[in-house]
């Protein structure tokens, strides 16, 4: 379909908490691969979430099979419509960057494995336990949709952020 702008915080948008997927219609399957589409071509992203293309839908898009970090343990490419946690097992801090968030990483406390449930893009209920990095993606994602960013995961914005090396 296509690739659709990035918004970049401070946008109000990427502080809204996103409301679920009642259809499954064009409108709905156009979402879905504009999010693909945008995460794709990003290169560098293994993540996007609705709200940051401007849609207040609980859709988000993951898929760490090609960065180093999550090469060995994935899914695949992952469309989770109206996702969940289920469970939350062990802990992990791990730096984390943002297409909404430019020019800083931070570390952020997360689970280490998480069971989701989810409707894919077809709208079949899915439940998937993901480990490690694509564990981590799959709540950054969440929390776009929750209304949160990786800024508001941290622990100290003065130790615990950083600048980003151009």
């Amino acid at each position: 379909m296509a690739v659709r702008e990035i918004l970049v915080y401070p946008d109000p948008l990427l502080k809204t908490v996103c409301t679920p997927v009642e259809q499954f219609d064009a409108a709905t399957d156009a979402l879905v691969q504009d999010l693909l589409d945008t995460m794709i071509a990003a290169g560098h992203s293994v993540g996007v979430a609705a709200p940051q293309i401007g849609t207040t839908r609980r859709v988000v898009v993951v898929d760490v099979s090609k960065s180093k970090l999550g090469r060995d343990r994935n899914h695949g490419q992952l469309v989770l419509i109206n996702p969940q946690i289920l469970e939350r097992e062990g802990q992990e801090t791990m730096r984390e960057g943002c297409m909404s968030v430019p020019d800083y990483t931070g570390n952020v406390n997360r689970a280490s494995t998480v069971v989701v449930e989810f409707l894919d893009r077809q709208g079949n209920d899915q439940v998937i336990r993901a480990e490690g990095f694509e564990a981590v993606a799959i709540q950054h994602e969440i929390d776009h949709i929750d209304g949160l960013l990786f800024l508001d995961r941290v622990s100290s914005l003065k130790t615990d952020v950083f600048r980003r090396k151009r």
